[in-house]
């Protein structure tokens, strides 16, 4: 039926030491994330959570879209407190229009050791 829509989820998991082991890397930081979200993760105390937790949110949007690696990190961009929004840019945003999805949320945690992202997108299912 047209303007029904559907739900699509996007989960992602990831080692907080392989993030911080990454951003050893010379560029890693400037691959993979905008300006602004490397001014927040910067600006925390454990700096290497938070970029863990936005490179699986970075992953669950791409996972959620059904695009996976086809995007670019930085066209995927996670900002905003208390609650994260996510903004998409290049193509990874014209293929999401192409689906004609609408907001994404995303929720993300980070423990100890782990940092985990899980994304909701509607999508309008076509006929």
């Amino acid at each position: 039926m047209a303007g029904d829509a559907a739900l699509r989820l996007g989960l992602d998991l990831i080692e907080i030491e392989r993030i911080r082991s990454a951003l050893e890397r010379p560029r890693f930081r400037e691959r993979c994330f905008t300006e602004a979200e490397r001014s927040y993760c910067d600006s925390r105390a454990n700096s290497a959570e938070s970029y863990a937790a936005r490179f699986a949110g970075k992953e669950a949007v791409g996972k959620a879209l059904g695009c996976g690696v086809r995007f670019t990190w930085k066209e995927i961009e996670i900002v905003g407190r208390p609650r994260p929004t996510v903004s998409l840019s290049g193509k990874t945003r014209a293929w999401a229009e192409r689906m004609k999805t609408g907001e994404i949320d995303v929720s993300m945690t980070h423990s100890k050791g782990m940092a985990a992202a899980v994304v909701i997108v509607r999508v309008e299912e076509s006929e």
